[in-house]
């Protein structure tokens, strides 16, 4: 049987494994050599440290309202809590402190996990800027204080002021019926102060 023969009734193609393994090893090279270059050209990220939010969650807005969902409701008005800097929905509250204080949401604001660490002077200030709130608070609760107090004085001064018209409309009313002689005699054997004939209020 002659080689032609063989070849003929072989019908497997025959790989030649060197030398593929060759190409990809040539192949995985260069790849290795772009990405390392890429590498070299992009600067490294650099992330904001993690601030304090300067801006109130809304958490409440929602409660006790109710909303129908369609097909075509877009997911920022559909149930839950909707996060427009990751464009996800979540559908509880505690879910979504968990989601905007964890470390993906803060990843797409551009910050890192990290904390600055302060310095001796800026705790002294924030000491500083605490201690002038409490002074302004006690200031003003002193001031509400003051006003009511004032208030309550100037309602029993109103009072005093009544009981005394009151008293002194008494007087004359008494001193008018002692004037007849009559009217407090019978009204003192009947049993009672007067008729009650005095001007209506």
């Amino acid at each position: 049987m002659s080689d032609k023969e063989h070849k003929v009734t072989d019908h497997r193609k025959k790989w030649d494994t060197e030398e593929y393994e060759r190409l990809a090893s040539e192949r995985l090279q260069i790849e290795l050599e772009k990405e390392l270059k890429s590498e070299e050209k992009l600067p490294p990220v650099k992330r904001e440290l993690l601030k304090q939010r300067d801006y109130r969650v809304d958490l409440e807005s929602k409660l006790g309202k109710s909303v129908v969902i369609t097909k075509n409701t877009p997911t920022s008005q559909s149930g839950g809590y909707y996060c427009n800097v990751c464009d996800c929905v979540v559908k509880d509250s505690i879910n979504f402190l968990d989601h905007i204080n964890g470390k993906k949401h803060q990843r797409n604001l551009g910050m890192s996990m990290r904390v600055e660490r302060s310095s001796l002077d800026q705790v002294k200030k924030r000491f500083e800027q605490n201690k002038k709130k409490f002074e302004q608070k006690k200031k003003d609760y002193d001031i509400e204080q003051r006003m009511r107090e004032l208030k309550e004085e100037e309602e029993k001064m109103k009072e005093y002021r009544r009981e005394r018209r009151k008293e002194k409309k008494r007087k004359l009313d008494d001193d008018g019926d002692d004037a007849d002689g009559e009217p407090n005699e019978l009204a003192a054997i009947m049993g009672f102060s007067g008729f009650g004939g005095g001007k209506k209020k």
